[in-house]
């Protein structure tokens, strides 16, 4: 996968937001790493805020749904691991300011 194509799905996964947070998924530094395979199924490498995260369904679903409108994308796999865990120094310098975290 190029770059390019990396890019675009960052992009994607950009327009999913958790919707506790009000922020994307990728600024909040959920998406841990993304791949798309010869045959346009795409791999997403995330994890959530806590496990205990009742809109994980909804976000897992949103994902596939943003995914699904990038014509090289067949099917999606949403990975959900715990390790490394997430922590507020994952998010961007953005996600901070949008919700006053220094």
């Amino acid at each position: 996968m190029d770059e390019e194509m990396k890019g675009s799905l960052y992009g994607a996964l950009e327009n999913v937001i958790d919707p506790e947070l009000g922020v994307d998924i990728v600024n909040l530094g959920l998406v841990y790493d993304v791949n798309l395979d010869e045959e346009g199924t795409a791999e997403i490498t995330m994890t959530l805020t806590s496990m205990g995260c009742p809109l994980g369904p909804q976000i897992v679903s949103n994902i596939k749904q943003e995914l699904a409108e990038l014509p090289e994308v067949k099917d999606v796999n949403v990975n959900i691991v715990w390790n490394p865990p997430w922590s507020r120094d994952k998010m961007s310098r953005y996600a901070k300011m949008a919700l006053g975290v220094r």
